[in-house]
This record gives C-alpha cells, sequence and structure tokens, in this order.
C-alpha cells in the first residue's frame, strides 16, 4: 500500500509540474519592447539591453520576460505596435527606437512606465518635465547624438583638411532630430570654414537621387545625420558612399564595417546596457519620476583604412591611434 501510495503522489506531482510551471511563467513581469528597425538590425542593442538586465538581477525567461514588437523602419506603424503592447499590460513599455518610438509610447499610455533610449532632449521633445524630476510615467537614457554631428564634421575636416565643401543627410521626417542637427552642423561648418550643404531623405527609395545630388554639388565628402532610417540602411549608404568615392562618416560602427570610411558616436552597448539597467530597476519598483534622466558619455571611433586607400586618403597616426577598432 505504502508503495502505491507513493507512486500515486508522485504521479500527481509529476502530473502538476507543467501547471505549475505556466502558473510561474505568468506570474513573471513582461518587457515591452517598441524598436523602429528589425531584429537583425538590433542585434547588438539587445545583447547590451539584456546585460543591463542581468545586472540588475534580471534574465530574459527565468524570472522576466520580453515581448518584442519590430517597425522594420515604417514608423507609421509604432502606435499600432505600442497599442498592442498596452493592451498585454506589459508590466514597463522600453522605448527602442528613438525619439520615434519614446513620444509614441508615451502617446499609448499615462499608466505603464516607460524607458526610453534616445539621441535627443527628453524635454525640449516634451517625454519628461525635467532631466533630474522627470515627473510622470516616463524616464530614460539619452546618448551624445546631437553633440556628434559637429564632431563628425570635425573629423573630415581633420582628415581631409583640402576639402571645403561637404554635406550633411538628415531626415525631414523627423523635425526633432533633422532641425538641431542641421543648425548645430551649420554652426560648426561656418567655424571651420566650409561650406555645408544639407540634404535630404525621408526613405530609403531617396538615397540614390541624394548622391547624384552630391556629385552636382561637388560636395568633397557627407555627414549621415542620426536616424533610424540611416541606421536600419547603414550598409546600403556605406555602399552607395564607396561607388561614389565620397568619403563618409556616421555614427555606428556597421557603417565603417559595411566599407563607410569612418564611424563616430555614442558606444551603443554602454548606451542600451544603461537602458537595461534602468528598466531593471523600475522592475523592482522604483518609479520613472524619480529616477533622473541619464546620459551615456562613452563614445566610439571606427576607422575603415581599406577604404581610406581606395580613395586615396592617408589617415594621420593620431587620428587612427584614437580609433577604437580598424578595419582593414
Amino acid at each position: 500500500m505504502r508503495r502505491r501510495e507513493f507512486i500515486t503522489l508522485l504521479g500527481g506531482a509529476t502530473a502538476g509540474w507543467p501547471l505549475a510551471a505556466r502558473a510561474q511563467q505568468a506570474a513573471m513581469p513582461v518587457i515591452g519592447i517598441l524598436a523602429v528597425a528589425s531584429p537583425e538590425d538590433n542585434a547588438v542593442r539587445l545583447r547590451a539591453f539584456r546585460e543591463g538586465l542581468r545586472v540588475a538581477g534580471y534574465i530574459e525567461g527565468q524570472n522576466v520576460n520580453i515581448q518584442y514588437r519590430w517597425a522594420e523602419a515604417h514608423t507609421d506603424r509604432l502606435a499600432e505596435l505600442a497599442a498592442q503592447l498596452v493592451h498585454d499590460q506589459v508590466f514597463v513599455l522600453v522605448a527602442a527606437g528613438g525619439t520615434a518610438s519614446a513620444l509614441t509610447a508615451k502617446a499609448a499610455t499615462t499608466n505603464i512606465p516607460i524607458v526610453f533610449g534616445i539621441g535627443t532632449d527628453p524635454v525640449d521633445v516634451g517625454l519628461v518635465a525635467s532631466l533630474n524630476r522627470p515627473g510622470g510615467n516616463v524616464t530614460g537614457v539619452t546618448s551624445l547624438a546631437m553633440e556628434m554631428a559637429p564632431k563628425r564634421l570635425e573629423l573630415l575636416h581633420e582628415l581631409l583638411p583640402s576639402v571645403t565643401t561637404m554635406a550633411l543627410l538628415v531626415n525631414p521626417a523627423v523635425p526633432a532630430i533633422a532641425g538641431p542637427i542641421s543648425r548645430l552642423s551649420q554652426a560648426a561648418a561656418q567655424s571651420l570654414g566650409l561650406q555645408l550643404h544639407v540634404v535630404y531623405a525621408s526613405s530609403d527609395r531617396d538615397f540614390d537621387a541624394v548622391f547624384e545630388k552630391l556629385t552636382q554639388l561637388r560636395a568633397g565628402a557627407l555627414v549621415i545625420g542620426p536616424d533610424n532610417l540611416f541606421s536600419t540602411h547603414s550598409k546600403q549608404l556605406a555602399a552607395l558612399a564607396v561607388r561614389h568615392a565620397l568619403p563618409a562618416v556616421y555614427g555606428f560602427r556597421q557603417f565603417a564595417a559595411a566599407g563607410g570610411l569612418m564611424s563616430y558616436g555614442s558606444s551603443e552597448t554602454e548606451f542600451y546596457r544603461l537602458v537595461g539597467t534602468y528598466v531593471g530597476r523600475v522592475l523592482k519598483g522604483d518609479k520613472p519620476a524619480d529616477l533622473p534622466v541619464q546620459q551615456s558619455t562613452k563614445v566610439e571611433l571606427f576607422l575603415n583604412l581599406k577604404t581610406a586607400k581606395a580613395l586615396g586618403i592617408t589617415v594621420p597616426l593620431p587620428l587612427s591611434g584614437r580609433a577604437d577598432e580598424i578595419f582593414e
């Protein structure tokens, strides 16, 4: 009898395991990620984000679940995707697609905590009341995206001192970024004695026309402004720059890795790791209203010496010595 009772008890416990596992799974907090780019383009960022979560004590699938929504570079889908996450009642909503996703997330909910990662001033665009005391349900991390555009112009000038005409590419569909970047870059160009033409692209279909116009303008170098559209198509932009023999600089490593001359900007890994740690703090009970907006301050420089050689450019040793990585 004892043996039969033991077997019956063991069988009942075994049958209950899946139910217990499902109950535990359902009890886990759920993070909702609203991203503009594709999963492939977000791979580096997601790894860094998960590292930040791990530092805060959270591991996906073990004590937290994540729902992903990818706009695949179609910002017009963000409102629909944000509404899905709100409907699913995620515990915290991560705006991982820059200013557009952050503004969309804020418009979608006033109750669910929101953690953003953006390159613009969150006070200027109306995301928070102040950097130290955000108020409401929104906080996050900013990068040096605005400050870096003029710095990229200075780098090109350092590398190409004889070039006096350059261009800046921005996306007019995102005026919160395009406007300030254009003003800051024009001021930097004036101080360097450069003529700077601003050119526009609001979809990848505009890229060929942009490079044809750059040829007509006789631009000797190109700065690509920060934008999710350009990040999503950084390999295409690098290929066009190579095809048109145009020295160009962008903010992220994949541009230089794909054949662009230079990349210079905020460290993606540090930036999204900070976003992950802030999400961890919210999961532990901290309120966004009381979490000051952080700024990621680490910057990285990547050089493609193979492209430089093809363009007939000699990279000065002081510049190559500052590079975090060199592609040869």
